[in-house]
C-alpha cells in the first residue's frame, strides 16, 4: 500500500518509515499540511497517518478541508489527546480512526487493515479470487492451497493485484501505488515484478494477464 504520512516529529517520522518500509509499503513523509497538500495533488493514497498540530496549522481543519473536496482516503489521526470528548470530534470530523501516540505499530498496523477494509465493505481481511487466498493479518499468500513466500515487494503487487481483480492497470498507476515520490523507479522494474510474481503464482487457476500497451490484470483461465 501507498501511505501518507503528515508528521513534523522527525524521530517519530523516520521510525513509522523504517518499520512501513521494511514490510514493502510505500511511505510519502509530509513536515508541514501545505507538503502534504502538495503531496496529495500529485498521488493517491491508501491511507493517510494524520498529526493533529503541524508547525503550520491545526491537523483538523486540514482534515475538514481535506473531507469537503469530497476525497474519501482514509484517514488515520495520530494524536497525543486522550479525551473522549476529543476523539470523538476526530472521527465527527471526518477521520476514519485513530492512535493514541506512544502506540505500537502492530496496533497502527491493525488499524490499517480495518479501515481499509470498512472502506471496502469487506466482513473480513481474507481476499480471495480463484485459488489464490490472501491473507493482510499474517501477511501470507495461499496458492491452490499451498502457502507462498512473497518477498515484501512481490507481498505489496500481489496485494494490489488481488484487491481488484480483473481490472487492468497500468505500470504507471503500480508505480504510483509500490514506491514513494524519493523512490526514482522505471517503469520496468514493474516487469521484474511482474515476472518474479508469476512464478510464484504458477499452477494457480488464476493468472496475470498482460493487456498489451495497456498494462495488467489479475484473471481466471
Amino acid at each position: 500500500m501507498r501511505f501518507l504520512l503528515v508528521e513534523d516529529n522527525i524521530d517519530l517520522a523516520q521510525t513509522v518509515l523504517d518499520r512501513l518500509g521494511m514490510d514493502g509499503h510505500a511511505v510519502d513523509w509530509a513536515a508541514s499540511l501545505l507538503t502534504a497538500w502538495d503531496f496529495l495533488a500529485v498521488a493517491q493514497y491508501d491511507v493517510i497517518f494524520l498529526d493533529v498540530m503541524l508547525p503550520d496549522g491545526d491537523g483538523r481543519d486540514f482534515l475538514a478541508q481535506f473531507r469537503r473536496t469530497r476525497n474519501e482516503t482514509p484517514v488515520i489521526v495520530m494524536t497525543a489527546r486522550s479525551a473522549i470528548s476529543d476523539r470523538v470530534a476526530l472521527l465527527d470530523t471526518g477521520a476514519d480512526d485513530y492512535i493514541t501516540k506512544p502506540f505500537d505499530f502492530n496496533e497502527l498496523e491493525a488499524r490499517v487493515r480495518a479501515v481499509v477494509r470498512r472502506r471496502q465493505g469487506a466482513a473480513t481481511n481474507h481476499r480471495s479470487f480463484g485459488d489464490l487466498i490472501y491473507n493482510p493479518a499474517n501477511a501470507t499468500v495461499s496458492v491452490a492451497g499451498v502457502q507462498q513466500e512473497l518477498r515484501n515487494r512481490e507481498l505489496r503487487l500481489f496485494e494490489i493485484l488481488i484487491g481488484n481483480p480483473e481490472h487492468i492497470f497500468s505500470k504507471a498507476q503500480l508505480v504510483d501505488r509500490l514506491f514513494s515520490s524519493t523512490e526514482e523507479i522505471s517503469e520496468n522494474a514493474i516487469e521484474v515484478y511482474i515476472a518474479r510474481l508469476r512464478k510464484k503464482i504458477d499452477g494457480s487457476v488464476t493468472r496475470i494477464e498482460t493487456v498489451r500497451g495497456i498494462g495488467y490484470r489479475l484473471i481466471k483461465t
